[in-house]
């Protein structure tokens, strides 16, 4: 079984930052791409921030040049650090992997439970 432990949410004042924090844990034996997707109330969950295992990044139109994805392959870890926060970055964040388990052949993709950030002043 594997879990994505997340942590780092909070309530900032437009224009700090955050950074969030994604580890899995489990039977692991790779892990292809991790990412951070985003869900505010009303609206559909969408792409922040997505990073292949060689390093390679792509992001939301909206949070190019302020977030930024990063990940540790030695700890199984991403994260993303969110600069000059905004109002409307304001929404649940979830990490999200694709894994490949031990003794499974296919990877599967993995959620982790959430967690709010919340911009306002």
């Amino acid at each position: 079984q594997v879990q994505l432990v997340e942590s780092g949410g909070g309530l900032v004042q437009p224009g700090e930052s955050l950074r969030l924090s994604c580890a899995a844990v489990g039977s692991i034996l790779r892990i292809n791409f991790m990412g951070w997707y985003r869900q505010a109330p009303g609206k559909p969950r969408e792409l922040v921030a997505r990073i292949s295992s060689g390093g390679s990044s792509n992001y939301a139109d909206s949070v190019k040049g302020r977030f930024t994805i990063s990940r540790d392959n030695a700890k199984n870890t991403v994260y993303l650090q969110m600069n000059n926060l905004k109002p409307e970055d304001t929404a649940v964040y979830y990490c999200n992997a694709n894994i490949i388990r031990v003794g499974l052949p296919y990877p599967s993709d993995n959620w982790g439970q959430g967690t709010q950030v919340t911009v306002s002043s």
